[in-house]
């Protein structure tokens, strides 16, 4: 045979072994990996059994709670404490031997009138939950069901909601619904070693044995979805899901998938299995470990390599150098696949970066030692209206800094180039380039190179201009609620007012007559004198005019100093027509040395006033002699302590457990916000409101308020 037919017949033959040995790894691959996948759709269909046992086992229940008489009788009749009381002990009954996280009813507005949580901390009892999907379904005669953070207790379960109807039939009167708990199957899933986890819907992670990937998303979210979290809270107050660390990569079989993971800080390749749940919305993600079809890969080439190496080595016995070509050949075709898959892994990774990079929604920027932008992300861009050219390669100030606030911006600067800046970030307003104003959050690390040494720095920077302009909208509205409550006091004085104003204006009137019947016939002095009673009495109706012009238009929200015996004089001139129109005295006790606070005085005057006008109202019903408020303060420590002090009835024990909730109220005509909204203005200035009942009769409200430094 020719010397070049054999070398082809020599490569065909090498060309042919390199093809057994490949295809007898992929054949043991493929069977390996089919074995892996159903061994997963084994495992999956006994986990979905598992999680619709759990979700279903008591779907009947809410149904069955919702016809029994204890429920019945409380919709009937809500504000019945009796009836509240049998409906509280026998849904805390069902839900014990039930092993229910809760069991509660609600009214047709969505409010909880009976829960089985009632003698907790977290009782669902007053609370609202009529924006709760599970409401909503329920409400219009439909089975309701939801998995998601509670509002009340921040731990997450599954909800069941029924509809409660007279008879089964009619109209819905309110809502039962079932809170259960999935720890049970996270228990058992920490136990297996290989990840799992379930998502909802919309992809987010939020049961599994990986808590890392807790509450993470499986696929971008849309703005609409976004919005539909915030809203219902599903979640709690998380409103960021961040992408689950992993990469989804074609599998050989056909079905199932291969995922590329970041587990404990290590990258690992899985096998995986999706199994959707319809009925509730989830699917269920099973993993094995990938590592048994490349070892069965590999133990087939070794078999097969062994197998023609051995046939080789007989057949090349003879033609030693044939076979050093062939080997060298080989050598190189190896080295040449190495040089591909390197670049083919460089490229992926490039690829995996810039796809983290462009999801992100902080922005980020780096800057070397001196300064100078090097990098910034889309995100960034975004926030400030400029290109990521326009940016890079600007030394401070930089385009974006406020133009108010450049002394700012140049200690920040400062603070960050030599490595003071505050660990918990500091807040700082820019100028976007189409001239609004962007307040953010920026916080900033040492940005290392592959040595470890640092070459500048790396900021992250979270747009926060919608929080500021809530909380603006939240203290605009806390002014308004503040100035409403004076005008409700104001308003619970206004026929003493009233009575107390005309007084000085029909003494007017008379004197008026008076002189002018003196002016025509009656001695000079005399007239002089009336006259005199008529500025008298003028000044005292102004002065009456003056005090409630000057409560209802003072403006709160300054801190300043003032003394508390001022305050309690302003209020005892303001009280004081009420408390005459009453009969009753107002006893002070005041500590002459009493130091100066730093407070709103106007929102001082507010609570000070609520509380005497409450202890005026508490007593009304009483003898002359019980109607006596004391106002009692002294210094204790670093604190001055205010007492208010009555000899009513005192406060009951059902409504000590909700007197400063809003909108409760023991008075016909009340709308219960004056002691909410009193306990916020102490707790604002660093204080504390309470009370308690006097064993002689009656109540005390006292609060602590910080002394001036």
């Amino acid at each position: 045979m020719p010397r070049r037919s054999r070398v082809a017949a020599w490569l065909l033959a090498l060309v042919a072994a390199l093809a057994a040995v490949g295809g007898a790894g992929e054949w043991a691959a493929e069977r390996e990996t089919r074995v892996q996948l159903d061994t997963l759709r084994r495992s999956a269909e006994m986990q979905t059994l598992g999680l619709r046992a759990a979700a279903n086992r008591f779907e009947y229940l809410p149904y069955a709670i919702a016809q029994h008489q204890d429920v019945l009788a409380v919709l009937a009749a809500p504000h019945d404490a009796a009836a509240r009381d049998r409906a509280n002990r026998f849904l805390q009954g069902v839900a014990q031997r039930a092993a229910l996280s809760a069991l509660y009813v609600m009214d047709d507005r969505g409010s909880t009138l009976a829960a089985s949580n009632w003698d907790t901390l977290t009782s669902f009892v007053g609370h609202s939950y009529r924006d709760r999907p599970y409401f909503t379904e329920a409400r219009n005669g439909r089975t309701g069901t939801f998995y998601g953070v509670g509002l009340t207790t921040s731990i997450p379960g599954y909800f069941i909601a029924a509809p409660v109807r007279q008879g089964g039939q009619g109209s819905v009167l309110g809502v039962v619904a079932a809170k259960l708990s999935l720890d049970s199957i996270a228990a058992a899933w920490k136990l297996l070693r290989e990840p799992i986890l379930l998502s909802d819907a919309r992809g987010i992670v939020f049961l599994g044995n990986v808590p890392d990937w807790t509450y993470h998303s499986t696929r971008p979210l849309t703005v609409m979805e976004l919005e539909w979290l915030r809203y219902f809270k599903v979640y709690g107050e998380k409103l960021i899901f961040e992408a689950v660390p992993w990469q989804r990569k074609p599998s050989d079989a056909k079905s199932g998938g291969r995922l590329q993971a970041t587990l404990g800080g290590q990258q690992r390749e899985l096998l995986a299995i999706d199994e959707r749940l319809g009925e509730f919305g989830w699917t269920l993600t099973v993993t094995a470990d990938h590592q048994p079809v490349v070892a069965a890969r590999r133990t087939a080439w070794a078999l097969s390599a062994l197998l023609l190496l051995a046939l080789l080595l007989g057949a090349l016995y003879w033609r030693q150098r044939e076979r050093r070509f062939a080997e060298q050949r080989l050598a190189r075709r190896d080295l040449e696949q190495r040089v591909q898959d390197r670049t083919r892994e460089l490229q992926d990774a490039r690829g995996y970066w810039q796809a983290m990079e462009d999801s992100l929604l902080v922005g980020m920027r780096a800057r070397d030692l001196t300064g100078r932008i090097v990098y910034v992300n889309p995100a960034l861009c975004e926030m400030l209206g400029y290109t990521a050219e326009e940016l890079v390669g600007r030394m401070p100030p930089y385009p974006y800094w406020h133009p108010e606030d450049l002394e700012k911006h140049w200690r920040d600067n400062e603070a960050v180039v030599t490595g003071k800046a505050a660990l918990n970030g500091f807040e700082s307003r820019v100028r976007h380039r189409d001239g609004h104003d962007v307040y953010t959050m920026v916080y900033t690390a040492p940005l290392l190179d592959a040595s470890g040494r640092q070459s500048g720095w790396m900021s992250s920077v979270v747009d926060i201009t919608a929080q500021k302009q809530t909380e603006e909208r939240q203290r605009s509205q806390q002014a308004q609620l503040q100035k409403a409550t004076r005008m409700l006091s104001l308003g619970e004085m206004a026929s003493t007012l009233a009575h107390e104003l005309n007084q000085p204006l029909m003494a007017l009137s008379n004197f008026a007559s008076a002189a002018r019947a003196l002016a025509e016939q009656g001695p000079k002095s005399m007239l002089i004198a009336s006259l005199d009673d008529i500025g008298a009495q003028a000044a005292r109706a102004g002065e009456i005019v003056a005090r409630i012009r000057g409560f209802v238009r003072q403006r709160s929200g300054q801190l300043e100093p003032c003394r508390l015996a001022e305050v309690v004089r302003s209020v005892q001139a303001l009280i004081e027509p009420e408390r005459r129109s009453r009969k009753a005295r107002l006893d002070l006790n005041l500590d002459p040395d009493l130091p100066p606070l730093r407070a709103d005085r106007v929102l001082l005057e507010q609570v000070l006033l609520n509380l005497v006008l409450n202890s005026l109202q508490a007593t009304q019903h009483l003898g002359t002699a019980r109607r006596v408020v004391q106002i009692e303060a002294r210094r204790e420590g670093e604190m001055l302590r205010v007492r208010v002090a009555d000899r009513g009835p005192g406060i009951g024990p059902e409504a000590a457990a909700h007197l400063f909730e809003p909108f409760f109220t023991s008075k016909a005509d009340g709308l219960g916000l004056g002691l909410n909204i009193c306990r916020t203005i102490i707790e604002s200035h660093g204080g504390h409101l309470a009370f308690e009942n006097r064993d002689e009769g009656g109540a005390v409200f006292f609060f602590t308020l910080p002394i001036a430094p």
